[in-house]
């Protein structure tokens, strides 16, 4: 009887060391074989292919008389506005622009004539929104701002029809210099933020430039005022511009 049980056991040890075996052995194949499957670790052929095509287009050379308007509060003072010969010597040309023959000559001058000191704003906005396609990473504007304390803010609409305005800098400088806003990425849900694209609809992108507020430095509000504005820019993503499909219909009936 002993004899029997000892034998027994003997059998469930032998066996039980077998399954431990090949459990342990069946739990080395397995890494190697979800690599094979491209599973987490393995190499994805997606991985390698880029999902941004970064360029940089002109918006608006200001070369059109009577496209930009400016006004100001009419307690605080009076402006006016006009197209001038000149321009920025540093500004480095666009790619794709060379050979076009594209107008570049002219720069849009403001004046303003304060009536009082007060805290007030100048607005230099376009006669119609300019629509800029793709996902705008930064605009700019080359400025001479007679080296006051004023500073320019940047007015945008984005794919909701929503106003936003965005920083550029301080215009306490001599000379010409080139002043970049960079807009903020939207959230991830695409509901709040400056939202630039709809996952709906993958055939409008973008925002829509609506001009620039100058708000003034209370110690620089008297006399008069010049400030230059010339080349506006933008960089924008146009991955999904490019990969549109042209029979896609327009949702705008």
């Amino acid at each position: 009887m002993k004899r029997t049980i000892l034998s027994g056991l003997v059998v469930i040890i032998c066996a039980g060391a077998l399954f431990a075996q090949q459990d342990q052995q069946q739990q080395q194949q397995q890494p190697a074989a979800a690599a094979e499957v491209g599973t987490p670790g393995a190499t994805d052929i997606n991985d390698t292919v880029p999902q941004t095509e970064l360029s940089e287009i002109s918006i608006d050379k200001f070369e059109t008389e009577g496209f930009w308007r400016t006004n100001i509060s009419s307690d605080s003072g009076f402006t006016l506005s006009r197209l001038f010969d000149g321009g920025s010597k540093d500004k480095t040309p666009i790619e794709g622009e060379a050979g076009l023959d594209i107008p570049d000559s002219k720069v849009l001058g403001v004046k303003v004539d304060f009536l009082r000191r007060g805290l007030t704003s100048v607005y230099i906005t376009a006669a119609r929104p300019i629509p800029v396609e793709g996902i705008v990473k930064t605009v700019s504007v080359q400025v001479a701002g007679r080296n006051y304390n004023h500073n320019l803010v940047l007015l945008v609409q984005d794919f909701y029809g929503r106003n936003f305005e965005i920083q550029m800098g301080r215009l306490n400088f001599q000379g010409w210099k080139n002043l970049t806003a960079v807009i903020p990425p939207q959230q991830e849900l695409g509901m709040s933020g400056i939202v630039q694209q709809n996952y709906h609809y993958s055939n409008v992108s973008g925002i829509k430039i609506l001009g620039f507020r100058i708000d003034c430095d209370l110690p620089d509000t008297y006399g008069t005022y010049y400030v230059y504005l010339d080349d506006l820019r933008a960089v924008t993503d146009l991955f999904t511009e490019n990969l549109r499909d042209p029979d896609d219909p327009i949702d705008s009936w």
